[in-house]
């Protein structure tokens, strides 16, 4: 190493060159494998919900993203006959079998893996509201309107809410949430998916109750009391005044986390955006939801 180093100082100084070690190849980085998707499991509805079930008339928000389900959950929660916690993301709960042993068991019980996935959605939320002390769990991912034929054939006592909001502000608000990871034209495309998930659970689910978060902005009173009737319970006007909240209780990725909701009461919306403002992709489901004539 000496004799290079003292070849290279002869070098550079008989004729101000250099030489360099050629740098060493990297090592490819490992090629990012795709997931593979498991397929949706079969399942059997419930006959039953007395033996299946220990759950009753669970509430489910069917919302797309940043349509003020956060802002409508808080409300709900500071009912005493309410507790509506933090998105639970229960879809992604899944089961799977240890052994072909394990399999055969379940199978000689009638129980899929779609069964038991079922059994487990059931205790988590029941455990939960439990541990409440309340009468009725009321839940709000998003995600869940992709699945809303699983949850209904889970839970056939079940009662859905569907909140709208327009397409528009969903956009926007979903874009300014984390502008660094979707432009706006892919916050709308994003957006669209959720929308378009809770248009058919519309479409597919009978008896469901139906607000949007500009009424409840506009007229918060009315539009609990109109909820509270659709759930059975008295409306109580401490609804309206649901607390300030902290970092326990509102944390990103489980729902709104800005200071709008820390706030701890309803404030006022954003302004509605003008016809021409509308992108041609929001378009169809701004005139199917009303925004757009």
């Amino acid at each position: 190493m000496s004799l290079m180093r003292n070849m290279n100082r002869a070098l550079t100084s008989a004729t101000g060159l250099q030489v360099r070690r050629a740098p060493k190849e990297q090592p490819a980085p490992p090629a990012k494998k795709t997931p593979v998707k498991r397929p949706a499991p079969e399942y059997r509805c419930t006959d039953d919900p007395a033996t299946d079930r220990l759950l009753r008339r669970p509430v489910f928000i069917m919302s797309p993203v940043r349509s003020g389900s956060t802002l409508l959950r808080m409300l709900l929660d500071a009912h005493t006959r309410l507790h509506a916690p933090h998105e639970l993301h229960i879809r992604r709960l899944e089961v799977d079998y240890g052994s072909k042993l394990s399999r055969r068991a379940m199978d000689a019980l009638d129980l899929s893996r779609g069964d038991l996935e079922h059994l487990l959605w059931d205790r988590v939320l029941h455990r939960e509201l439990t541990r409440s002390g309340k009468d009725f769990v009321v839940e709000k991912t998003p995600s869940n309107a992709f699945v809303y034929q699983r949850i209904r054939d889970c839970w056939p006592d079940a009662r859905f809410v569907f909140l709208l909001r327009h397409p528009v502000s969903i956009a926007q608000s979903w874009h300014e949430g984390d502008p660094e990871k979707r432009t706006y034209d892919e916050a709308c495309a994003d957006a669209l998916r959720y929308m378009k998930a809770v248009d058919n659970a519309r479409k597919g689910i009978t008896g469901g109750h139906t607000l949007r978060y500009e009424e409840i902005t506009a007229d918060p009173e009315g539009r609990m009391r109109a909820l509270c009737t659709f759930l059975g319970v008295d409306f109580e006007p401490s609804m309206l005044e649901y607390g300030a909240r902290d970092e326990t209780q509102v944390q990103k990725g489980l729902g709104d986390w800005r200071d709008k909701i820390r706030s701890g009461s309803v404030q006022a919306g954003r302004e509605l955006p003008k016809d021409d403002e509308i992108p041609e992709v929001l378009r169809p489901i701004c005139k199917a939801w009303g925004y757009l004539k």
